[in-house]
């Protein structure tokens, strides 16, 4: 049976979340979540490859030999990483500063690669195109949820802005560890969730 066009989207947000569900891509998940806005620009950043890596795989999916296929999955996402990366230097450098290094290994997250591989080797571009915008948003969701649960709880503050005072926030939410903790919580009220619908 084939998915209308809203359930391609509804999937990458709510049945193949890709970080409360099919648990792929969490050293980004754990690592530039420490606040709201690191966890939507990073979201935001594998939404834009997903989507264009997507269209792109499945326009050329004929014309790839399959002994090469993964390898040239690669370099037309490590294309459009390469592209987002000039981009966020130019135009947004602090938050380029901030994810660091999580944006140049966006080329083997393996969200992006799986995508490329499970769905737009598979499918038409504008299929291809709306699940690389469902599977990106549903990522963007769970990256800022954790980004905003573990801004609020370890300092106090949302998106920047001042809560409450950041000596009552727990400073082992925005380490490491807060990380863990919150996507354990997370995780669990995504499943309970799911079992009650």
């Amino acid at each position: 049976m084939k998915k209308n066009k809203f359930g391609i989207i509804l999937n990458g947000l709510i049945t193949e979340n890709p970080t409360f569900v099919l648990m792929l891509g969490m050293c980004p998940t754990l690592a530039t979540t420490t606040s709201a806005v690191n966890g939507l620009g990073m979201g935001a950043a594998t939404m834009f490859v997903l989507i264009c890596s997507n269209l792109v795989v499945s326009l050329l999916k004929s014309l790839i030999p399959d002994n090469v296929r993964i390898p040239s999955f690669i370099v037309i996402i490590a294309t459009f990483v390469t592209l987002l990366e000039m981009l966020m230097k130019a135009y947004v450098p602090s938050l380029y500063e901030s994810l660091g290094l999580f944006i140049p290994l966006i080329v083997v997250n393996c969200v992006v690669l799986g995508r490329a591989e499970s769905f737009a080797s598979k499918n038409n571009p504008f299929d291809s195109l709306l699940d690389g915008l469902g599977i990106g948003l549903g990522f963007t969701f769970a990256l800022t949820l954790l980004g905003m649960v573990r801004e609020l709880l370890g300092s106090g503050k949302l998106f920047g802005l001042t809560i409450f005072p950041e000596q009552y926030g727990a400073l082992v939410f925005i380490l490491a560890p807060g990380a863990f903790i919150t996507l354990a919580y997370l995780l669990a009220i995504m499943n309970k969730l799911r079992k009650q619908s």
